[in-house]
């Protein structure tokens, strides 16, 4: 059991340092650690605080999310929690360790476990799907600058993949009534209302998904303000184009919290516009940086759960 615990993020980790390794040979390291170090104060500060602001996004969606389950969850304490997942996320090796750390404190703060477990699967798939839709939505900007557009059904296979997926979901409490006696299954039938209570309502998914996708776009408006710190003359919609098909890659479950994969991405895809592979280095360094710093107070959040937790000292004793 230990050693299979281990395999994934040893194997994640190798992935992560092979990639590493690839565009580390073939880019100038100097330049790029130029670029990091000369940014702009000013923009580097508005990159990390609209960063910072994502995670409020980030809350305010999975917030509504758990409403449309019957659940709720004040927006302070669904930062908070998110925040948590995000710095568990990026220090523990296995890929989903962060959202099963915010599915337990989640359940802590007082959600019944069903709505503390689908709330954040669906927040997640929804956030990933909002991220897919506009890839997809702009390929035909992208598809002129690629000399070969033939790898570009990739991300459209995915979103049909995806609605495919969650439509099997949606039928997960059709098994055997026999089946029932299987907690496994109980939960699948749970999340299967649950899809189709968020999908199927108008009224709960658009006003998620319009805020996932705000979420995404904001994500590509952070390598903006970094790129423009860098004399990096690019328009913002270009940056955006870019950069989300490279944030959609780093979140495939193949390395450790996308490091690796995001940096060849971004290397490839913006050199497509004439950005020298130092420079496009730096900007996927400097926001994975930008992303471990703006998670940090997670830690502190996790302290103030353990702090709280902790027994209180016996008081002391009267006699004597």
């Amino acid at each position: 059991m230990t050693l299979r615990r281990w395999l994934s993020p040893a194997a994640k980790l190798a992935v992560s340092a092979l990639l590493l390794w690839l565009v580390l040979r073939k880019t100038d390291v100097g330049a790029a650690w130029s670029a990091i170090s000369g940014i702009s104060p000013a923009y580097l500060a508005g990159g990390i605080a609209l960063l910072g602001a994502q995670l409020f996004i980030c809350g305010l969606r999975w917030r509504l999310v758990a409403r449309a389950l019957g659940a709720d969850i004040a927006l302070g304490k669904a930062t908070a929690i998110f925040t948590l997942g995000i710095f568990f996320g990026l220090v523990l090796p296995g890929a989903v360790g962060g959202d099963v750390v915010r599915m337990w404190a989640t359940r802590r703060a007082g959600l019944p476990l069903s709505a503390a477990v689908n709330s954040v699967i669906l927040e997640r798939s929804t956030a990933l799907a909002a991220l897919v839709v506009i890839v997809v939505a702009c390929e035909p900007l992208l598809a002129n600058r690629i000399a070969d557009p033939s790898g570009l059904w990739v991300f459209p296979a995915i979103l049909v993949g995806g609605l495919v997926a969650a439509g099997f979901v949606m039928l997960l409490d059709r098994l055997p009534e026999g089946l029932r006696r299987w907690r496994l299954v109980r939960g699948l039938a749970a999340l299967a209302a649950d899809t189709r209570r968020l999908w199927l309502a108008a009224p709960h998914i658009l006003p998620v998904f319009l805020v996932a996708l705000v979420g995404q776009v904001s994500l590509g408006l952070v390598v903006y303000v970094f790129a423009r710190g860098m004399g990096i003359d690019l328009p913002a919609v270009d940056v955006i184009v870019l950069f989300l098909p490279a944030l959609l890659v780093a979140t495939l479950p193949i390395s450790i919290a996308g490091w690796g994969a995001r940096e060849m991405a971004m290397v490839t895809l913006f050199g497509f516009v004439g950005v020298p592979a130092a420079k496009a280095l730096a900007l996927s360094v400097l926001f994975g940086a930008a992303s471990i710093l703006v998670a940090l107070p997670g830690g502190l959040v996790w302290l103030t759960m353990a702090e709280r937790d902790r027994p209180a000292a016996p008081s002391p004793g009267r006699d004597g």
